[in-house]
């Protein structure tokens, strides 16, 4: 005849069915986010717009103002819009465009500048450009910080250069 005997009461067994779950929830979340963020998902999406060929034209001492030109390029799906643009340096900028008539030059406000999906604007001597009041003596090749400021993309950060002439 058999005897059967019961399962042996183990306290430790216990205790280690009853720490594993946590234990491993807390391996394994480090675990992934470690991974998730080594593949470049985590963090900021990048940037769908951004500013490059930033140059303020360098004024001469106590001249009444100058400019300053970017290159806008957007890579979103729909437009957005250029609300305005300031320098923690250099002040608020006033949005212009330049027109020429009659043989002579002539700057009109632009109240804000539209840019196309997946397109580009480019300020450029001539056109559109942004004009800072009361600027202080800029060197060439000096960097200077600049805030776009646009409807749906926020502040975009960008870093102008002191350019010796308009090109």
């Amino acid at each position: 005849m058999r005897v059967l005997r019961g399962k042996r009461d183990i306290p430790f067994a216990r205790l280690l069915w009853a720490v594993m779950p946590p234990l491993g929830a807390c391996v394994g979340a480090p675990a992934l986010l470690v991974g998730y963020t080594a593949t470049g998902a985590a963090g900021d999406p990048p940037p769908r717009i951004r500013g490059v060929d930033a140059r303020i034209i360098a004024a001469p001492a106590h001249s009444g103002s100058t400019r300053a030109y970017f290159e806008i390029r957007y890579t979103g799906p729909s437009k957005d819009t250029l609300l305005y643009a300031d320098s923690p340096e250099l002040g608020i900028g006033i949005l212009r465009h330049s027109v020429s008539r009659n043989g002579a030059e002539r700057t009109d406000s632009v109240w804000v500048v539209d840019v196309p999906a997946g397109g580009t604007v480019r300020m450029e001597p001539g056109g559109l450009c942004v004009v800072i009041l009361d600027p202080p003596v800029l060197k060439a090749g000096q960097q200077v910080s600049y805030l776009l400021w646009f409807r749906q993309s926020g502040k975009v950060a960008v870093r102008a250069t002191g350019a010796g002439a308009a090109r």
